[in-house]
């Protein structure tokens, strides 16, 4: 989620506080994405610098309060009629990290493969209990319903991740095999040269 759009969607129920902001979008997405206040205040400065927010007045504790324009609504619509678009993809450590095991002297990638097949297993676990938790309480509490869809797709990328873990590990082991039955070839190719030459 974009911190910006994010924050124009608080917004639109009416003037808030950056501290509070900070809260309820921690609070719709689950806790899955916390903020640092000073990323509300820099997204607010810039959505204030765009026009599409205005200070609007403090409150009784004196903080100063944020309010959509109409610019701002007008790009919040935007937003929600716009797809996201995933045109280039992500720089993934875990991909860079296997691409550079497969060559690195001294690595097993199939144990670096394991090690993030335990880690993705235990985190999926997590994942899915919370899901469980946040089902539970869905009918009850409409913020649930926000998490809930958090953790729907935090399951969906750890699935997706298990199981890419499974196909490169299969493919390490072709390759490794194959690379077994052609030194072996090689070795018996040169015992046999070495009997004829006898």
């Amino acid at each position: 989620m974009s911190i910006r759009h994010g924050l124009l969607a608080l917004l639109e129920p009416g003037p808030r506080y950056g501290a509070r902001l900070r809260t309820e979008f921690e609070v719709r997405t689950g806790g899955t994405w916390p903020l640092n206040i000073s990323q509300v205040y820099t997204a607010l400065g810039r959505l204030e610098r765009d026009g599409m927010v205005v200070q609007d007045g403090v409150d009784e504790a004196g903080r100063a309060l944020y309010a959509l324009t109409e610019v701002g609504r007008a790009e919040l619509r935007a937003w929600y009629e716009r797809p996201v678009e995933r045109v280039s993809p992500l720089r993934d450590e875990l991909a860079i990290k296997l691409v550079m095991a497969v060559r690195a002297p001294g690595v097993d990638v199939r144990e670096v493969v394991q090690a993030q097949r335990r880690h993705v297993a235990q985190t999926l676990h997590g994942y899915v209990r919370r899901r469980a938790e946040a089902l539970a309480r869905a009918h009850e509490h409409p913020d649930e319903m926000a998490r809930l869809l958090v953790l729907e797709q935090l399951v969906f990328h750890a699935e997706a991740e298990s199981r890419w873990l499974d196909i490169c590990e299969a493919r390490l082991l072709r390759l490794t095999q194959a690379g077994q039955a052609g030194q072996a070839g090689r070795a018996g190719q040169a015992g046999r040269a070495g009997t004829v030459e006898e």
